[in-house]
């Protein structure tokens, strides 16, 4: 199970047309908008995960139900920002609720599995991956600002040529697994085997979780750029589904992470 996000919304040129669209009439976009906006994305996404708790524990299947819609809302939301950027608030306001309850049910069955195996990991693993999350965001925040990555156009280039492969390697993934077969590097359940197959699935998982957390940077940098140009304040929910995007792609790796990690290393009760 992955979500794989090259932001497509806010690449370059799509967002300059994406903000001819928007009211110009209002007040100016600015950085505290947006990052309040974000913020409160990320509230609403963290209260759905936590109802989705109680939820999946009383139907699991549930679980599937939330992926697949899930699923499905992050595929129309993309397609529905880059067409109408004016629904921006109400999608990126959906959109969150659905990644949060699919990763908040994400979380219990993994919290459930090392459960099983008499594994414990401290706070659980969704405070785990939230603090990663935060470290990250913390860490590509502070490169852009002092200029080490500026996110320009060679930088977005390559993230995507890489996220390009990172994607079709996954749909590959998702092909084979509907045949019965799977590549066992890739499977959450090759941490539980133990030996190279583990290890290389770790170093996979630290590799593409990298990968997310750089798009960071493009969406400081589209910000950046918006806010120089003087766009319109409605561009504010624009930027904040990007981001949301991004951080729901970070958590999800973060939140593979710690399981992978737990389960190879982890103290048994």
């Amino acid at each position: 199970m992955s979500l794989v996000s090259t932001n497509p919304i806010l690449a370059d040129g799509i967002l300059e047309g994406a903000l001819g669209q928007v009211d110009r009439t209002s007040n100016v976009c600015t950085v505290t908008g947006v990052i309040n906006k974000t913020a409160g994305c990320v509230l609403l996404a963290a209260v759905s995960g936590a109802v989705a708790v109680p939820i999946t524990k009383a139907f699991p299947a549930a679980m599937w139900i939330a992926f697949f819609v899930s699923l499905a809302v992050s595929i129309a939301a993309i397609f529905l920002v880059r067409k109408s950027p004016r629904m921006a608030a109400s999608i990126t306001v959906l959109y969150s609720v659905a990644q949060g309850f699919m990763l908040g049910a994400l979380g219990m069955l993994l919290e459930g599995i090392l459960a099983a195996n008499q594994i414990a990991v401290p706070g659980g693993i969704a405070l785990q991956a939230f603090v990663i999350v935060v470290a990250l965001m913390l860490a590509m925040l502070t490169l852009f600002r002092l200029g080490v990555l500026t996110g320009g156009a060679m930088f977005q280039k390559v993230l995507s040529v890489v996220t390009l492969g990172i994607f079709f390697i996954f749909l590959i993934s998702m092909v084979m697994s509907l045949f019965g077969t799977s590549m066992p590097f890739l499977s959450l359940s090759s941490a539980g085997q133990g030996g190279n197959a583990a290890l290389i699935g770790l170093g996979i998982n630290a590799v593409v979780l990298i990968v997310a957390a750089l798009w960071l940077i493009v969406d400081f940098r589209q910000v950046q750029d918006a806010v120089t140009a003087g766009a319109p304040a409605s561009a504010e929910w624009y930027l904040t589904f990007g981001l949301i995007v991004t951080l729901a792609w970070v958590y999800l790796e973060a939140l593979k992470l710690v399981f992978r990690i737990a389960m190879m290393f982890g103290n048994r009760k």
